[in-house]
């Protein structure tokens, strides 16, 4: 959902600082490592610690290398399968090392268990709602759902949410607590957008299925039709021998 209307707002914001790139000599594929790796640095050196705060203000600066990259492919005509694999890729990287973060605070100094496992929850079920989409176009489904939360939607939540409760630690009361509610509101985002996937999938394979069975039989039905119309011609064959 954000991914529709965000993206095209950004891109538009963000593109004269990618043609500025460009006129440096500075590649695509330079910005999404060079991107990943702030965000991975952002993640888990500041998270585990529970400077959510510091940390939100690292990835923020380098989580929107995922737009200036693509911009950047598009002003180049360079857009290529390798750069929408390898941006892919590296966004699940980034992805895992936010969620990871949490789940190591959470496991550590932050002593909840259960808030460990939803995070962990949480980064395991966005790399698969991520799966089944890919999985189900590389079979040639068109996977006509985008589901309830999508990578964007994951980000923004809790990325807002930890930011503000970083705030906790320059002396504002209570704000830490909205951390734990957008991991169990990803958490449960995500479970049902994995559902809708599934069930979209699953619903598509049967209609293609069914569509090629009867492509099938349309084939085959001349032959039987053929078959019959010689059968029919030696009965006939035989009756007018019968009558003689």
């Amino acid at each position: 959902m954000l991914n529709k209307y965000a993206r095209a707002f950004f891109t538009r914001v963000l593109t004269p600082f990618a043609a500025f790139l460009i006129r440096r000599g500075v590649s695509p594929d330079t910005v999404t490592l060079i991107g990943t790796a702030g965000v991975v640095a952002g993640a888990l050196v500041f998270y585990p610690r529970g400077e959510f705060f510091w940390g939100t203000v690292v990835i923020t600066l380098f989580v929107f290398s995922d737009l200036v990259d693509g911009n950047m492919a598009r002003q180049l005509g360079r857009s290529s399968r390798w750069g929408a694999f390898l941006d892919s890729t590296l966004d699940r990287v980034a992805d895992g090392a936010i969620f990871g973060g949490f789940a190591l605070w959470y496991a550590g100094n932050g002593d909840d268990n259960v808030l460990c496992a939803v995070s962990i929850f949480c980064l395991a079920s966005g790399q698969v709602v991520s799966y089944t989409k890919a999985r189900g176009e590389s079979i040639g489904l068109p996977v006509a759902v985008n589901g309830l939360v999508e990578r964007a939607e994951r980000l923004v939540v809790s990325l807002v949410a930890a930011g503000l409760a970083g705030l906790h630690a320059f002396g504002v009361p209570g704000i830490q607590y909205l951390l734990p509610v957008a991991l169990w509101v990803v958490a449960v985002g995500s479970l049902v957008t994995l559902i809708q996937r599934v069930v979209t999938v699953r619903r598509e394979s049967a209609e293609a299925e069914a569509a090629a069975a009867q492509d099938e039989q349309g084939q085959n039905n001349p032959q039987e039709h053929e078959a019959q119309g010689h059968e029919a011609q030696g009965h006939e064959a035989q009756g007018r021998e019968a009558a003689k």
